[in-house]
């Protein structure tokens, strides 16, 4: 099974957009997302704050993978952590622990964690599988720059929208 290069690219280009967003939450308090993430408990006190360091370091793996052209990297590392995350979330859902920040919302807006994250970061993690298929050789033409940037515009209010609307209906 093969994929479009310009459905390829099209995931690679809003998964950077995803991961560059990302990014720049966390850094904008670093501290802060290092708090949320060791409330998580998934790991010792101490040893999830050091850990939280690290997690803005893979995302800047994906972003930069897809910029430099190491998307086999990029995506199977993007895949990862948005399942890490998935799990992450399902675990404290299951021990009832529903008032923790999600922390994807940057340092100055607080989302509690619900189901719909699990399921939103489970179905982008497939998204970026997908985008590890072998892509067919054709050449590129002037509609597949049209298609690329306006589908990663469309992606991204498609998931604005979606995540609006999910939080209002918790």
């Amino acid at each position: 099974m093969t994929i479009d290069p310009a459905i390829g690219c099209l995931i690679a280009t809003s998964t950077e957009l995803l991961f560059v967003i990302a990014i720049v939450h966390k850094l904008r308090d670093l501290r802060r997302f290092s708090e949320i993430f060791a409330a998580y408990r998934l790991f010792p006190l101490a040893t999830g704050r050091r850990i939280a360091l690290v997690v803005p370091a893979l995302e800047l793996v994906v972003a930069a993978g897809l910029i430099l052209d190491a998307p086999t990297l990029a995506l199977a590392t993007g895949s990862a952590l948005l399942l890490a995350y998935a799990t992450a979330i399902a675990v404290n859902l299951a021990r009832g622990r529903r008032d923790l920040d999600c922390g994807c919302a940057g340092p100055n807006n607080r989302r509690p964690i619900a189901a719909w994250m699990v399921w939103r970061n489970i179905v982008m993690a497939a998204l970026l599988a997908v985008a590890l298929l072998p892509w067919t050789d054709r050449p590129f033409v002037a509609t597949d720059a049209v298609t690329i940037g306006f589908g990663t515009v469309c992606c991204a209010l498609i998931y604005l929208c979606v995540d609006r609307l999910s939080g209002v209906t918790r």
